[in-house]
């Protein structure tokens, strides 16, 4: 019998697309191809594009080119392939096969075509499919975490965004699905969990009739699983009842990924997003005030067409008063096929860079601060790497999402994948430092002990 091909991956773009990654991975392994990291040792190489803004773009084009002039034979998967499917075949000879994001999961027969020497297209206009439990995974994360989609694609018609068009509208997985899911995952040692989607506080509202999120939090908890963290939880959709399906399940973190966008109310009305205008004071107040301790992370868009300077001021002085332990500060891109693209009044690139410094600059004192409050503390340290040269461990706190947020860097001995308890001795902008200690501590989050939490398991 033949020796099937080997297969290389890379990846670009967010977690979902990783999550697209690890089911394409999954997939393959499981057909028999051989899976391997080294592109050069790879017959074909798989690379899963990203086309949310136009550096990702680039980033994909970069990766192609290179990969074409090292005559390697490519596969094109992902949002660029959704994006430009016509415009890559065209343009890149190399590319043998070209799957949107609607169907990875046909990934091996992709393959099998390939193999007889076919190219092949497999674009769906409109993406429909969604994996659930039963689709075959390969994890690509660090052996204590993992991230679980519980819906894809998007409802909503932001000015700026591109993604309903990259990734469909909304399709949700049942909450046993998710559950189901979510107990593999631990039988694997996961010990933390990161719900994605689109918009994850309208979970389940196209199969339920109404979003499930609280109903959703709350079996999770049932699952044996030290942390639970969410990400894209629209503000508004954080209900007195999410809220208190938060606060009372023991391993759901009081961490709240808000895509506020903007502060200004003319600006988000702009961006189509009038659900949130006008509220933003309000809704981070009732937040602070209904989970005390709560860290909060939040993303804003400088630049949208039409922004002036008193917009851009009332942004500054929003994220001076409001404190957010974590923010991301993206530049407006222009992104053909979206209403934004057309608008008048574009802000020059210089000045776009000026407010998205001014923000971060502001922002820096703050993060600073709050990470300052964590010394001191015995807090429960996720380890994920460790510094062969030095033996230092690198981790994450409860307050730290992977890739987005800080890290915490541990003296001592503790297993790669294990929770512990770590005494924290020093901060700085971005980042803690500490020392394992012996004792088990209370979850920490925010600068606040919990102490109606139930602590993680120490390893």
């Amino acid at each position: 019998m033949a020796t099937k091909p080997t297969i290389a991956f890379t990846h670009l773009g967010c977690e979902k697309n990783r999550i697209d990654t690890e089911h394409m991975i999954g997939l393959l392994a499981q057909a028999g191809y051989q899976v391997d990291s080294n592109e050069e040792l790879a017959d074909y190489v798989v690379v899963n594009t990203c086309s949310f803004i136009q550096a990702a773009r680039e980033e994909s084009v970069r990766t192609l080119v290179e990969l074409a002039e090292a005559n390697k034979k490519v596969v094109i998967t992902g949002c660029m392939a959704q994006h430009f499917k016509q415009e890559l075949l065209d343009e890149l000879p190399e590319a043998v096969a070209i799957v949107g994001t609607g169907d990875y999961h046909k990934i091996v027969d992709v393959m099998q075509q390939v193999e007889k020497g076919d190219r092949v297209s497999l674009v769906s206009s409109e993406p429909t499919y969604i994996a659930d439990e039963t689709t075959p995974r390969y994890r690509t994360t660090s052996e204590g975490v993992a991230y679980l989609r519980i819906a894809e694609g998007c409802d909503y018609r932001c000015a700026f965004c591109i993604i309903p068009h990259l990734r469909g509208n909304q399709r949700s997985r049942t909450i046993e699905s998710i559950v189901a899911e979510a107990k593999q995952l631990a039988s694997e040692g996961v010990k933390e969990i990161i719900l994605i989607s689109q918009i994850t506080t309208n979970y389940g509202k196209d199969i339920y009739g109404e979003p499930k999120l609280a109903e959703l939090l709350r079996a999770l908890g049932e699952v044996d699983v030290p942390w639970i963290r969410m990400h894209y939880a629209y503000p508004t959709g954080l209900t007195p009842q999410v809220v208190a399906a938060i606060r009372e399940t023991p391993n759901v973190l009081p961490y709240l990924d808000l895509p506020l966008q903007h502060s200004h109310p003319e600006i988000l009305r702009a961006m189509n997003r009038p659900f949130q205008a006008g509220i933003n004071d309000t809704i981070v107040d009732r937040l602070k005030a209904s989970l005390p301790g709560a860290v909060m992370r939040t993303t804003f868009i400088v630049g949208f067409p039409g922004e002036t300077d008193e917009h851009a001021a009332h942004l500054l002085e929003f994220v001076k008063r409001h404190e957010f332990d974590h923010v991301g500060v993206f530049v407006f891109s222009p992104e053909e096929g979206t209403p934004a693209f057309s608008l008048p009044q574009q802000i020059p690139a210089e000045i776009m860079e000026m407010r998205r410094n001014s923000v971060m600059a502001a922002q820096q004192p703050i993060s600073l601060k709050k990470n300052q409050e964590s010394v001191g503390q015995v807090v429960d340290v996720l380890i994920e790497q460790e510094q062969p040269e030095t033996g230092e461990l690198i981790g994450r706190s409860a307050r730290f999402s992977p890739e987005v947020d800080g890290l915490v860097y541990v003296t001592g001995e503790a297993r790669l994948g294990s929770i512990v308890s770590v005494k924290i001795t020093g901060a700085d902008v971005y980042d803690l430092y500490g020392q394992v200690v012996s004792v088990a501590g209370t979850v920490a989050i925010g600068g606040v002990a919990n102490k109606n939490r139930t602590p993680a398991k120490n390893d």
